[in-house]
C-alpha cells in the first residue's frame, strides 16, 4: 500500500479559503488622530466587491462641498429661464406683438418698481393668501379626519373612499355656478373652492401612511394589550406623518390655485389676485398680468417650502424625506 502525504503548502500560496472579494477597512489605527473615538461608517462598494469604512467628518466635508453646487443649480436654471424669455421677447415676436411676453426688464420697470402698480397687487396677495391659508387648514383637518375614519375599518373606507375619488375627478369649473348659489359669490365661496382643490391629496396619503405601518409594531402593541387611541396615537400617526407632510406640500399648491380660481369667479367683495389677473388680462397690462403671475407664483413656492422645513422639522432624520 501507498500512503498518501499531503503536499507542502508554500508560504506565500492562496489558502484555499481566499475569496476574490476583498475587505478594505480604514479603522483608527490607521486614520487621522482627528478621527479617534468615531465610530465609523460602514458602506458597501458594489463594483470591488469590497467593503469600506469611512467616517462621519469625511461625509461632512462631502457635504459641504455640494453645497455650492446646490446653490449654484437654480440660479443657472434662472438665468437659463430669462435668457429664453428675453429670446422669446426679441427674437420670436415682431416690436408691434412685443406686448404679449414683454421683457423681463420691462415687466420691473413697469409693474414691480412702479409702487402704485405693486400695491394694489401686494395687497390682493394677502387676501388670496387669507383664502389660500385658510382652505388649506379646513383641508387638513377634513382630510386626515377623513383618512383616520376610514382606517379603522375596511368597510368605512370602501363606502367612504369612492366619494374623495368622484370630489377630485369632477372638474370644479362645473359646479363653481352651484358654490355660488349655496355659498354666495364671496369670501366663502373661495374658501370652499380650495377646499374641494386640496382634500384630495391629504386624504389619498394620509390614508396611505395609516395602513403601511409594519405588522410586527402592530403586534408588539397588540402583545402590550394597548387601546386603541394608544395605538392611533403613539404608532400610526407618527408613522404617518411623512406621507402626511407629502399630502401638505402637494396640497399646499393646490390650494393656491383654489384661491385663484376663486377669485377669478367670486368677485364679490375685496379682489385677490385672481381677480387683478383678469382685469389685467382684459385691458391687455401686460407687464402687471406678468408681474402678478410672479408673485402668485413665488407665494406657492413658499408656502410649499415651509411645509418642507415643517416636515424635517417633524419627520427628523429617521426617514428619508427628512434627511434629503
Amino acid at each position: 500500500m501507498t500512503a498518501n502525504t499531503p503536499a507542502a503548502t508554500a508560504p506565500d500560496a492562496p489558502t484555499a479559503h481566499a475569496t476574490t472579494a476583498a475587505s478594505v477597512t480604514v479603522g483608527p489605527s490607521a486614520a487621522a488622530p482627528a478621527h479617534e473615538g468615531k465610530p465609523p461608517v460602514h458602506q458597501s462598494d458594489a463594483a470591488a466587491g469590497a467593503t469600506v469604512e469611512t467616517f462621519p467628518a469625511a461625509e461632512a466635508s462631502v457635504r459641504t462641498r455640494r453645497g455650492p453646487v446646490a446653490l449654484l443649480a437654480p440660479i443657472g436654471s434662472l438665468a437659463v429661464a430669462i435668457g429664453l424669455w428675453y429670446a422669446v421677447s426679441y427674437l420670436l415676436l415682431a416690436p408691434a406683438r412685443r406686448f404679449l411676453v414683454p421683457p423681463p426688464h420691462q415687466v420691473l420697470q413697469v409693474a414691480v418698481l412702479d409702487w402704485s402698480h405693486l400695491q394694489p397687487m401686494l395687497q390682493a396677495l394677502a387676501l388670496t393668501a387669507q383664502v389660500a391659508l385658510a382652505g388649506l387648514a379646513i383641508a387638513a383637518a377634513l382630510g386626515i379626519t377623513g383618512a383616520v375614519v376610514m382606517s379603522r375599518a375596511r368597510w368605512l373606507e370602501r363606502s367612504l373612499y369612492p366619494y374623495a375619488v368622484i370630489l377630485q375627478t369632477i372638474p370644479i369649473l362645473a359646479i363653481v355656478p352651484l358654490i355660488g348659489l349655496w355659498f354666495g359669490f364671496g369670501f366663502t365661496s373661495r374658501i370652499v373652492v380650495c377646499v374641494l382643490i386640496a382634500l384630495f391629496p391629504l386624504i389619498a396619503n394620509t390614508l396611505f401612511g395609516l395602513q403601511s405601518v409594519d405588522r410586527a409594531h402592530h403586534d408588539l402593541f397588540t402583545l402590550q394589550k394597548a387601546s386603541g387611541w394608544a395605538r392611533l396615537r403613539k404608532l400610526e400617526l407618527p408613522a404617518a406623518l411623512p406621507a402626511i407632510f407629502t399630502g401638505l406640500r402637494t396640497s399646499s399648491g393646490l390650494s393656491v390655485i383654489g384661491a385663484i380660481v376663486g377669485d377669478m369667479f367670486f368677485k364679490q367683495g375685496a379682489p385677490g389676485i385672481g381677480t387683478l389677473l383678469d382685469v389685467y388680462r382684459s385691458r391687455l397690462q401686460s407687464e402687471d398680468l406678468f408681474a402678478a403671475i410672479i408673485l402668485a407664483s413665488l407665494f406657492g413656492v413658499v408656502v410649499f417650502a415651509l411645509f418642507t422645513f415643517l416636515s424635517r422639522l417633524a419627520v427628523g432624520s429617521w426617514h428619508a424625506s427628512g434627511r434629503n
